[in-house]
């Protein structure tokens, strides 16, 4: 996905979702505004700014689609905010800094990303992409959706790992919506599978020590969260996500 310099297939995707939506894609990536509340000043050369407004975009969709699967479930959609930080923030949930990561904070109903991980998804981790971009983002508005769904887990590295791996089914059912609406470009899946095998237990503990203790895992295998992301991005459906 890109929202960057469109060509008429671009404009052409953008004005879809205009239509679908009843909203004006188009002030997304010309400085209008969005649903983004920046924790300071994150945007700070042109490269940023581009990043903060396809962070925003991307953002916009996954609030209206899961509007959506709600509503056809008899359920009202509460929306969820973005915040867009680097170094540190100050979040319900405690302090963040960067080594955090992204994180979904039920305790104000935000999205946290800091720009920075961006880098580090691309360069250290080895999934580049747009759409890589974009699946981190679903991933943790996929845990607002379990805030406002009820779901609960047992509080062990067990339980964990079914939440994460139900937020990337989550991140899934966004993307069939996506799909659907031919918002998405080839290789657009590609990317997101990649991004979450790229973020699997396994593979980061033999990045940072060499070994792999599953005993430790908190978020799933690279096949797990391939595997789950794949499932949701397949069915669509929220029953196809229970882990």
């Amino acid at each position: 996905m890109g929202v960057g310099r469109l060509g008429v297939g671009g404009v052409v995707i953008l004005l879809v979702l205009s239509l679908i939506f009843k909203r004006d894609f188009f002030s997304l990536i010309s400085g209008g505004t969005s649903e983004a509340a920046p924790a300071g000043p994150v945007a700070t050369t042109p490269e940023e700014e581009h990043l903060v407004d396809f962070v925003s975009f991307v953002f916009d969709t996954t609030q209206h689609t899961w509007a959506t699967v709600m509503a056809q479930h008899g359920q009202r959609y509460q929306p969820a905010k973005l915040v867009l930080f680097r170094d540190g923030v100050q979040s319900a949930c405690g302090i963040a800094e960067t080594a955090t990561g992204p994180f979904y904070c039920p305790g104000d109903h935000k999205v946290y990303i800091d720009l920075g991980f961006y880098d580090e998804l691309r360069r250290r981790f080895g999934a580049p992409g747009d759409f890589a971009q974009a699946y981190v983002l679903a991933h943790e508005v996929g845990h607002h959706v379990q805030t406002l769904l009820g779901d609960t887990f047992a509080s062990s590295n067990a339980g964990s790992v079914r939440r994460e791996l139900q937020a990337d089914c989550y991140a899934g059912v966004w993307g069939f919506y996506m799909a659907r609406e031919g918002a998405l470009e080839s290789g657009d899946a590609e990317e997101g599978l990649g991004a979450a095998a790229a973020v699997g237990d396994d593979r980061l503990q033999r990045m940072s020590t060499g070994t792999v203790s599953p005993e430790t895992f908190t978020h799933g295998t690279s096949a797990q969260r391939a595997s789950w992301f794949r499932r949701g991005l397949q069915s669509g459906r929220i029953e196809s996500c229970q882990t």
